[in-house]
């Protein structure tokens, strides 16, 4: 699922960037001011970006999806290389010591099966929880 949400974050990233004055007059459909409450992406926008992406020429298309691979790269080597803010990993190390399932959910991003045994390793005795969330917190895959 993360994955997914990656590939089309990159996709909208791809097809929004550097739109010329004239494809930006003849879109169909207006995106919305506001982002909405999950994470995912609108259904309709996401198709009306492909419309538009498919009426490129292949020469901008192909520059386009050379521009979004460089970009998910310098992300990748980024995280990788832990450039990612440091409050963010000191509060959820607070918050694995705190609420363990709490922590592995907003370092996960989503409810899934190490949230799950998070949960089940908290309810049955704290420590172990506690010991779980900070090897979730702290991993650096």
């Amino acid at each position: 699922m993360k994955r997914l949400t990656i590939h089309l974050f990159v996709l909208l990233i791809m097809i929004s960037t550097v739109i010329p004055a004239s494809m930006a007059a003849t879109t169909s459909e207006p995106v919305p001011a506001t982002a909405p409450a999950s994470s995912e992406p609108d259904p309709a926008a996401v198709k009306a970006a492909m419309k538009d992406f498919k009426s490129l020429p292949r020469s901008e298309r192909k520059s386009r999806l050379k521009e979004a691979k460089k970009m998910f790269k310098q992300y990748k080597a980024d995280k990788k290389a832990g450039k990612e803010a440091e409050t963010d990993q000191v509060l959820l190390a607070i918050l694995a010591i705190l609420l363990p399932p709490l922590a592995v959910y907003l370092k996960e991003g989503t409810i899934n099966s190490k949230f799950w045994i998070s949960l089940i390793l908290t309810l049955i005795f704290w420590i172990p929880g506690v010991i779980y969330a900070l090897l979730v917190v702290f991993d650096a895959a």
